[in-house]
């Protein structure tokens, strides 16, 4: 049995997502006109046939940002009749005078969990997802602290460029889950990259309260195999501990780059080794704990 903890629904017939609708920017993963397609539960089932999914939780999709709260309310929808999401991981800008009317917006719904705000920038103006430098705002690093509120995690999404700046907010918010994407996204493979993604993890492994993610893998390498991706499994798990890594799908983004039963039986490869116990926490019950569900 698995639970997915990372994983997106989207409908653009009925919904507003601007980046997926009209012109695709190249981001590297091949052909995009497969994500225009609507993604829903009944989809997310039909590739986790095989796999035993238990539960998931939806991450914010970069549905119409002027109506964040909207894609929270849609999906609250969609799991009354469904079952699925379990939780919710909407958007906020925390950049935005009005941040705390939409976090208050988002608390009325019972599935929401956590905000994800993307936060990429690079040198490399291609790998950039974020319109600027977040993480060297003051106004956003200190209405990041409303999630105090609501006992909400933050999901971040960043480059090992950024976890230093990262490991600094999460020791200025430590009663805050922080939960990092896609394995610390390793989108440079030269030894200069490596090894400042290695640096940047063991700096933020070193924060108690920040788990990681171990999904994405297809984003920063679109023609993976398990032993391409076995050391940015494991060294994750090395370092942070079973008890905060969590294996998730990033579907159906990664679906561009493998079937969801090749992506688990991958993790299951790679994570052979550890106990029954180990086990449990990675592909389930860590899930359920950060996310409460």
């Amino acid at each position: 049995m698995i639970v997915d903890p990372h994983h997106h629904l989207w409908d653009p017939g009925r919904n507003t997502y601007p980046w997926l609708q009209g012109e695709m920017h190249d981001r590297g993963w091949g052909d995009l006109r497969p994500l225009q397609r609507p993604y829903l539960v009944a989809d997310l089932l039909a590739d986790a046939a095989r796999q035993g999914l238990q539960k998931s939780v939806h991450v914010q999709a970069n549905f119409d940002p002027s109506n964040p709260v909207g894609e929270t309310a849609w999906l609250e929808g969609v799991a009354a009749t469904s079952g699925f999401p379990h939780g919710i991981v909407g958007f906020a800008d925390f950049s935005s005078p009005d941040v705390a009317v939409v976090l208050a917006g988002h608390s009325e719904y019972p599935r929401m969990r956590g905000i994800r705000q993307v936060l990429n920038r690079h040198p490399n103006p291609v790998l950039n997802r974020a319109p600027k430098d977040f993480l060297a705002d003051e106004a956003w690093l200190k209405n990041l602290g409303l999630l105090q509120r609501y006992g909400w995690s933050f999901d971040a999404q960043v480059y090992y460029q950024q976890m230093p700046a990262l490991t600094a907010l999460a020791r200025r918010y430590p009663d805050i889950q922080f939960v990092l994407d896609h394995a610390g996204m390793p989108a440079e493979r030269d030894a200069a990259g490596i090894e400042g993604w290695e640096r940047g993890m063991q700096q933020l492994a070193a924060c108690s309260n920040i788990a990681v993610k171990l999904c994405g893998y297809g984003m920063v390498d679109t023609k993976w195999t398990v032993e391409s991706i076995r050391p940015f499994v494991l060294q994750p798990i090395e370092w942070f501990g079973p008890a905060r890594c969590m294996f998730a799908s990033n579907f159906p983004v990664d679906r561009l780059m493998a079937s969801y039963d090749r992506l688990w039986d991958a993790y299951r490869d790679i994570s052979a080794g550890f106990s029954s116990a180990e086990k449990e926490l990675l592909f389930r019950k860590n899930a359920e704990r950060i996310y409460r569900i």
